[in-house]
């Protein structure tokens, strides 16, 4: 490069860094102008100032561990510059790392990360930091077990949001692009930046993938049918047949209502719905409306009754079937359970078999969501739903499901879409993720009460629905529950627990991957395995221990299953054979409502 090239492109890079400026300013002025009234009268709505402080305090306690643990610290970073020092000099060969990142932590890809000797060194001291702080802090006795599961997960989000990866001058793949491009990486982040704030109201709402690329009853939810029933909370879907004959009672399917139905049927080759439909099943989906306002004291049994109970009678009247078998994902079959319960109290026999995807009833050990559920938490969030009108805003969930995965769901887009500079890329699950929905403040505060915080479905008459107490032990129907490895969401041993505390048979499988790859594992890709195993020992342990692992995807065991409880085969039924006709085609009205 001459030394004319040389001047144009510093001149040009200095023109970028000037528009960056300004960029900047106007998006910190966006900022201010959306948060008028300031940050400072949120508090610690998290409680996490009160746990930091019980930990120091034990810390404290014990100075001569302390101070023993900052010296293993000094002298692993001693190490560490030795032989960084020495790699530099070029005395010796390339030696084993120090510290390393695990196999699934994609931070670290780039070749520069090992290949050169500055951001080696610069990536292993961050790695050792990170592990003393998480070790020195899980090592502290003498807190109780709700207080060190707190500051231990805090403490990871602390050391996440400092990686070298989050940081221009830090980051080799952005310093790179930074170059090439003479800055216009930035610039793109910028402009990515300002409109990921526009999109939020002044809260930054960080864009996961193209929403363009995909569309709700075409590119997702895209299987035929027709909404047949419509009330206050749901429209009942009934998907067009695929087969000649099809299974004599029908499916119900009741997926979570934080999220659009449509995890259950994404594209063609991870649609459940359509791979039922395959099987030979009727299927009916629950489509939860996205509640607003006007819906602020809809309840948790609202929930029930206009939800699965009322659609046992209106599959009745679409088919002239009075038995169905069920399916139900994560907070949907937290529902099915309820309702099965609420079923049995009334002697109501209509459901011959419950499958639970990735579903909690016994929340002892709730993972990391219980980080988020205290009595000062939940006060805070019962504040924050009155003050928008009696709903849960969309973004809320959302983000706490985001942190409990921060380098993947919030960490990896800041580098790419305001660092490089880059769009996201298209992802259907992604897209599903994005389309959040509101929920009643009624119904939250009693789920988050009495499910997270009081434990009490698993107790003989616990809760009360309808006017009746619930008991899990009287539902004798026949169960299949999927779990998956690697859930942060609704944890494996968690799901597991549910096998000790149903009346009737219960089918237990394990699925790899976490909480929504595991259930989207179809046929068709089968990424991950699955593990059976027909005893149901207390421990989950024990029982992973003796299960059997299998290739494939369990959704074919679950037919083999299902289909045992699904009744002789019958000619097809179309939507609108029976005494409902259809109201809309699917995926109906309900879907297309989008939260801000």
């Amino acid at each position: 490069m001459n030394h004319t090239e040389t001047t144009e492109k510093a001149a040009e890079l200095a023109k970028n860094w000037q528009r960056i400026a300004e960029r900047s300013q106007s998006v910190m002025q966006a900022f201010l102008d959306r948060n008028a009234q300031g940050p400072a009268q949120l508090g610690d709505p998290t409680n996490m100032f009160g746990a930091f402080m019980a930990m120091t305090s034990q810390m404290m306690s014990d100075p001569a561990k302390l101070m023993q643990d900052q010296m293993n610290l000094w002298q692993s970073h001693m190490k560490l510059w030795q032989q960084t020092t020495g790699r530099m000099l070029g005395h010796g060969g390339q030696a084993d790392p120090i510290a390393a990142p695990t196999t699934d932590d994609r931070r670290f890809r780039d070749p520069a990360w090992q290949e050169n000797a500055l951001f080696d060194y610069i990536k292993q001291s961050y790695l050792l930091t990170a592990q003393w702080m998480q070790d020195t802090v899980q090592e502290v006795e003498g807190l109780d077990k709700k207080t060190a599961k707190k500051v231990s997960f805090y403490t990871r989000q602390f050391a996440d949001a400092l990686a070298p990866t989050n940081f221009l001058m830090t980051n080799p793949e952005v310093l790179r692009e930074t170059i090439e491009s003479k800055g216009e990486n930035l610039v793109r982040g910028l402009d990515n930046l300002l409109r990921d704030m526009e999109r939020g109201d002044g809260e930054l709402k960080i864009t996961m993938t193209d929403m363009d690329a995909f569309e709700v009853g075409k590119d997702v939810a895209a299987s035929p049918g027709e909404v047949v029933f419509r009330n206050d909370m749901m429209e009942l879907i009934q998907y067009a047949p695929s087969t000649k004959n099809v299974h004599k009672r029908p499916l119900l399917m009741v997926p979570p209502w934080i999220n659009k139905f449509y995890i259950l049927d994404l594209r063609p080759k991870n649609s459940l719905v359509k791979w039922a439909t395959d099987q030979g099943y009727t299927v009916f989906m629950i489509s939860w409306v996205n509640p607003d306002e006007k819906l602020a004291e809809k309840s948790f049994d609202d929930y029930m009754l206009e939800g699965p109970v009322a659609a046992l009678d209106a599959i009745e009247k679409a088919t002239g079937e009075s038995e169905v078998v069920t399916l139900a994902l994560c907070l949907g079959g937290t529902l099915l359970a309820c309702t099965l319960a609420y079923l049995a109290a009334i002697g109501d026999k209509r459901v011959k078999s419950a499958t639970f995807m990735a579903s909690l009833v016994d929340f002892s050990d709730p993972g990391e969501l219980g980080v988020f559920i205290d009595q000062e938490q939940i006060e805070s969030l019962e504040e924050r739903m009155q003050e928008k009108g009696g709903v849960l805003d969309a973004s809320a969930m959302s983000n706490t499901f985001n942190m409990l995965r921060a380098n993947d769901l919030i960490w990896s887009f800041v580098v790419n879409n305001y660092l490089l500079g880059k769009d996201p890329f298209p992802f259907d699950l992604l897209y599903w993720n994005a389309d959040s929905t509101r929920m009643p403040a009624k119904m939250h505060s009693f789920y988050l009460r009495n499910m997270y915080q009081a434990n009490a479905l698993r107790e003989s008459g616990g809760i009360e629905l309808a006017g009746q107490k619930l008991d899990l032990g009287k539902i004798e129907t026949p169960v299949y529950i999927l779990a998956t490895k690697e859930d942060h969401i609704a944890p494996w041993q968690s799901c597991y627990a549910a096998t000790q505390l149903y009346g009737g048979p219960v089918h237990f499988v394990l699925g790899g991957s976490g909480h929504i790859a595991g259930i989207t594992n179809s046929p068709a890709s089968a990424k991950y395995p699955f593990w059976t195993n027909s005893k149901k020992p207390k421990s989950p342990e024990t029982w992973l221990k003796n299960a059997t692992e299998h290739d494939g995807s369990w959704w074919e065991d679950w037919h083999k299953w299902q289909s045992r409880h699904a009744g002789k085969k019958v000619p097809a039924r179309a939507p609108g054979d029976g005494k409902l006709k259809p109201i809309v085609p699917a995926p109906g009205a309900y879907v297309m409502e989008k939260a801000k």
